[in-house]
């Protein structure tokens, strides 16, 4: 029996006010681009987002914690193998800290193989003087600060589809070849970490959990025989804001009959889109992936209970992930009346914090950045909050690179302001480095131990 709602469509959305979308100049060449997107093979299958939402029910029910991290905005630019390959190790990092040091299974979605499109505050940004749109994404235009190159172009959705393809199929080279075995969880470190006291103190957990496994080898466990030890699944996402590429990778499952955004294995609904009766919550309302919803400081407890059970009708755990966004400074007030909200109308959502979006602001010298401080005080205050409110604090929701880019301020090896322009790379918002995610990682961990012993009892499935 299918559970896509009967009166759903891929393109029904069409019918409902559309925000923050790209205006083709010509209406031929956007039609004629997402009519080969229908033609294309999907990126991912409906099977792979089940088995996603599976893990994320293990979430909602506390028996697992979220790490959806990856790029602020994917670039056409830089675009390699060693780009991916990095981004993939500081995760694994990540998630091996996380794991360790709270004993908790960590679910993993990177920021990938599709974040190519940014809703802007603003239409407008100036460039050396001159009056441009806003850069939006790769998706849409170039970054290039000239009016030609900021002309949105309906052929870039296709390089999109292309980009993203690639970048799968590394994803699943490097997950399931070898690469994530965790016998080579030393050689996960990169070289400028490993000089850090962040990537002294990753060495120290990686020789505990190798001299870990040559115990379970000395007493006859066959590790061989124990995928887990060798592959690790990394789920993919991205905002799924330009509608016109999600309808064109939308496809109905042949095993269920229901629809699927065959794009990435979860897709989430920005702050400025999560209008419930517009195009983005009509679009995702009938998709059956896995659906993250950002709430920042202006969402309501009605607006929560109104998105959930327009998502989330059903209260399938694992279907919904609220991403929380308040600001470091406003986050404890906030965010419990939300999740006490959410837990009254008895809706299964995982709770994960983004820390990234609300804490942004501008250096004297223009240049965007955030504090490293700043962004753990608000997953210290979401952690506060779930725990105030008999929450299970299911997750985090960061912008990181593996490179040692100098984005943001502050980490245990800081990087002071007149540092920012030495290595500052991204193409829209300021992302952690390595050594700053990996120290983030180390906090989180025992944030995550504080969180298991604050539970009560009885938490667990049976509240769901």
């Amino acid at each position: 029996m299918t559970l896509s709602p009967p009166t759903w469509s891929p393109s029904s959305w069409r019918t409902y006010p559309a925000q923050h979308q790209p205006e083709w100049p010509d209406g031929d060449a956007a039609e004629a681009a997402c009519s080969r997107l229908q033609s294309f093979p999907p990126l991912v299958f409906a099977g792979e987002a089940r088995q996603l939402r599976s893990a994320l029910a293990e979430v909602a029910a506390g028996r697992a914690f979220l790490l959806q991290a990856g790029d602020c905005a994917e670039s056409f630019h830089d675009f390699s193998a060693i780009t991916i390959r990095e981004k993939l190790k500081i995760m694994l990092q990540m998630s091996a800290v996380m794991i360790y040091g709270s004993t908790t299974p960590v679910v993993k979605v990177g920021r990938i193989a599709g974040q190519f499109a940014k809703a802007r505050t603003s239409p407008l940004e100036t460039r050396d003087g001159v009056e441009l749109p806003s850069f939006r994404g790769h998706m849409i235009h170039d970054d290039a600060p000239t009016a030609d190159a900021r002309t949105p172009d309906p052929a870039r959705m296709i390089q999109a589809y292309h980009q993203a393809a690639a970048t799968l199929n590394l994803l699943r080279a490097f997950t399931k070849g070898g690469f994530a075995d965790l016998n080579r969880v030393h050689m996960w470190n990169q070289e400028f970490v490993a000089s850090s006291p962040q990537g002294q103190q990753y060495e120290r957990i990686a020789s505990e959990i190798e001299r870990a496994l040559r115990f379970m080898a000395a007493i006859g466990i066959d590790l061989a025989d124990l995928q887990s030890l060798h592959q690790v699944d990394v789920w993919t996402s991205h905002e799924g804001l330009v509608l016109d590429y999600e309808e064109g990778l939308t496809r109905r499952d042949s095993t269920t009959g229901d629809w699927y955004d065959c794009s990435a294995h979860m897709l989430w609904i920005g702050e400025r889109t999560r209008q419930v009766d517009a195009a983005h919550v009509e679009f995702f309302s009938g998709v059956r992936n896995p659906i993250g919803c950002k709430l920042g400081p202006t969402a309501s407890p009605d607006e929560v209970v109104e998105l959930a059970e327009r998502i989330n009708p059903l209260r399938e755990p694992g279907r919904l992930t609220f991403i929380s966004r308040m600001g470091a400074d406003r986050v404890r007030e906030l965010l419990p009346p939300l999740l006490r909200a959410a837990r009254e109308a008895e809706q299964p959502v995982v709770w994960a914090c983004d820390p990234m979006h609300a804490n942004v602001f501008k250096t004297e010298a223009g240049i965007k950045t955030r504090r490293f401080e700043v962004i753990m005080d608000e997953i210290e205050g979401f952690f506060a909050s779930c725990r105030g409110e008999g929450v299970w604090p299911g997750g985090v929701h960061l912008e990181f690179t593996g490179e040692a880019v100098t984005e943001c301020l502050g980490g245990s090896d800081s990087v002071l302001e007149e540092a920012l322009s030495t290595n500052y790379m991204s193409l829209c918002d300021p992302r952690l480095n390595a050594r700053q995610s990996l120290d983030l990682a180390f906090h989180v961990a025992e944030l995550m131990r504080e969180a298991w012993q604050a539970l009560p009892p009885d938490f667990g499935p049976a509240e769901m």
